[in-house]
């Protein structure tokens, strides 16, 4: 069962499990579970996506339910009208701040007849330092090795957009195998059971496509992320919202969390 977010009439959010595809694709041909099929399955009616998760991202995934309401929220993302932030653990200690305004060309398809390099576009992503760690562990060339805990807020939605501006940024995504370093992701894998990319879409924040009203969508850490940030003793760094949803935390539930 997927973890449902929200639910009502005309839209549904969900907290998408890393290692699961949106939609059948190209990229696993022989992956034979998706979203759209469970997602479908589960509520017992057609879905329509609005957006897109790498297949190794969790995280916040919103749906609508009708083809005049996916119209509607699409009109936001055109827009830019809708809030999006991400975690991430990279290799290296990250400036406190970083706006990036880095254009890409969109990732060659490797099952296209033949490759086609389109233009760069417009790619711009924000980051915060949230914490930092030290191990005391000579994985690539020095005698400790560093990470850090990131918020990345994207403004544009370019493929890979997050991966590839942190890789340009020389602070590679744990677990990226496109674009990381397989020694680090190997030893989180190995060491700490982190065999999956360390990028979630913690939250989104939009406009209800009917009556206008604000919501603010928090999808919660999964087993690997939680024994990460308790490891590293990162319980008090995270972003409010989603420290609030840690096991053991009391809190009152947004009303975005529950079906209505």
């Amino acid at each position: 069962m997927l973890d449902i977010l929200y639910l009502d009439d005309h839209l549904v959010a969900i907290n998408k499990p890393s290692g699961l595809l949106v939609h059948r694709s190209e990229i696993d041909r022989h992956e034979t579970r998706f979203v759209l099929q469970l997602l479908r399955n589960q509520l017992g009616q057609r879905v329509y996506p609005v957006h897109r998760l790498d297949k190794p991202t969790s995280g916040v995934l919103v749906f609508a339910l009708s083809s005049e309401m996916a119209s509607k929220i699409a009109d936001q993302w055109r827009e830019r009208a809708i809030d999006k932030h991400y975690l991430a653990i990279v290799r290296g200690y990250m400036p406190e701040f970083v706006h990036l305004d880095y254009a890409m060309s969109p990732p060659v398809d490797k099952y296209a007849k033949q490759e086609v390099i389109k233009p760069a576009q417009e790619a711009i992503t924000d980051f915060s330092l949230l914490a930092t760690v030290e191990i005391d562990v000579e994985i690539d060339k020095y005698p400790q090795s560093r990470y850090s805990l990131v918020e990345a807020m994207p403004k544009t939605g370019r493929k890979h957009q997050i991966r590839r501006h942190l890789k340009h940024l020389s602070h590679p995504i744990i677990g990226d195998a496109r674009y990381g370093k397989g020694r680090h992701s190997r030893y989180f894998r190995d060491h700490f059971d982190a065999g999956r990319l360390l990028l979630h879409a913690w939250q989104l924040s939009m406009t209800h496509p009917v009556t206008g009203q604000p919501l603010v969508f928090t999808a919660p850490l999964d087993d690997i992320w939680l024994s990460l940030v308790k490891r590293f003793q990162w319980q008090q760094q995270l972003p409010g919202l989603l420290s609030e949803t840690l096991p053991g935390t009391r809190h009152e539930a947004p009303s975005t969390f529950a079906q209505q």
